[in-house]
């Protein structure tokens, strides 16, 4: 049995493992990444990257930490493609949602007037602009009929490439090291320290559990300290099914949004159509007739897709929080435990903000108060994890 010694060990290879180790290193800590099975293998490896924003009404600071995630999103990406020669698929298309009757016009008219304050439309900012009709022969007659909401900050990006982006750059890093295929089997947060499965011991100023819907098993199965009371479980998977169709749709065409139906066009080709989010399944990893239904309603709203061939099928957890936000910081039991998971559907769009916060916190600020970013309340583990 092997004992290893690292500033930090990151637990999970998703896409808050993989943003996670990448601030850690450019701080300058030493990093140790460890993957149960290969980078992406769990939700983080989908098929259909929308980077959706919140409407820019009721702003509130988990509004406003999702926009600048957003909007700094991009700069990230470039500079990390400038750096490897490779593509994440990143595009700012904006976003169309039609508009099927009359008070859904009427709600969106009145949300312009709060873009203009919180997106900045009016300033050089993102559009949020109601139009009288959608583009012709883009949606179904009857789901356009008061027109469209046209919002110029949504983006999407290509899930699996953004995962291989990330790890290009992480495995140039000095003091990076990277292991897949090797599930962490035992966390003592108090002594800092983790057993592989392979028996090796890591040795670790702090860890980031970042495993996805696996974080929460080993969350809920931590010690209670002395005089603590017991805290709630921490989180649960939330099953999401989407498809990749072979049709010929322009990459550079708006997110297509309806009623929970995402359509995305990808640089790389295809069409992603999802999601579902299923509380109750038989099997997390296998597409259904939830999925055929999906199809079936991504057609009746944009009839190009008819008849399309599907290319793949896709099933996975995606991991929801208690407190239904992401969860972020240290665990208020064990401060040298860093939780960074729980983002469900919107984790793409913002992992490399949260990551940034824990880290600044691991390294100078335990407060995670942090000039730059600051995480809104309910994102901090003790809002989920309150008795």
């Amino acid at each position: 049995m092997a004992d290893v010694k690292t500033d930090l060990v990151v637990i999970g290879g998703g896409i808050m493992g993989l943003w996670a180790a990448l601030h850690a290193a450019r701080a300058g800590l030493e990093v140790l990444l460890v993957e149960r099975a290969t980078i992406g293998a769990g939700a983080s490896g989908g098929l259909l990257g929308a980077l959706m924003p919140h409407t820019p009404d009721r702003w509130n600071d988990k509004k406003q930490f999702q926009f600048d995630a957003l909007v700094s999103l991009e700069g990230e990406i470039r500079r990390m493609e400038a750096e490897t020669g490779l593509s994440a698929g990143y595009r700012r298309t904006g976003r169309l949602i039609p508009l099927a009757k009359p008070h859904l016009r009427e709600i969106a008219l009145r949300q312009v007037a709060d873009a203009d304050v919180n997106w900045r439309s009016g300033e050089g900012g993102f559009a949020w602009r109601v139009l009288d009709a959608a583009p012709d022969g883009l949606f179904s007659l009857d789901v356009a009929v008061h027109g469209a909401v046209y919002d110029g900050l949504a983006a999407r990006v290509s899930p699996r490439g953004l995962l291989r982006l990330l790890a290009s750059v992480l495995v140039k890093m000095p003091g990076v090291t990277i292991r897949e295929g090797c599930a962490s089997t035992t966390i003592d947060p108090l002594a800092g320290c983790v057993v592989l499965s392979d028996g090796t011991v890591v040795h670790a100023g702090h860890i980031v559990l970042a495993a996805g819907v696996e974080s929460f098993p080993l969350i809920d199965s931590l010690p209670i300290l002395a005089g603590g009371v017991a805290r709630p479980a921490s989180g649960t998977g939330v099953k999401g099914q989407a498809a990749r169709l072979a049709v010929d749709l322009d990459p550079a065409l708006p997110i297509l949004y309806s009623d929970g139906v995402y359509v995305i066009a990808h640089d790389a080709g295809g069409v992603a159509i999802g999601s579902t989010s299923e509380v109750d399944y038989a099997d997390p990893l296998s597409t259904d007739h939830r999925l055929d239904d999906l199809l079936v309603k991504a057609e009746r709203l944009v009839p190009a897709l008819a008849g399309a061939p599907i290319l793949e099928r896709w099933a996975g957890l995606r991991p929801r929080a208690i407190g239904r936000d992401p969860m972020a910081g240290p665990h208020p039991d064990h401060p040298r435990l860093h939780l960074l998971t729980g983002g469900f559907k919107i984790s793409f769009g913002i992992a490399h903000r949260l990551a940034q916060a824990v880290v600044e916190g691991i390294i100078a600020r335990p407060s995670y108060e942090s000039d730059d970013i600051a995480l809104p309340l309910s994102f901090r583990c003790e809002s989920h994890l309150s008795p």
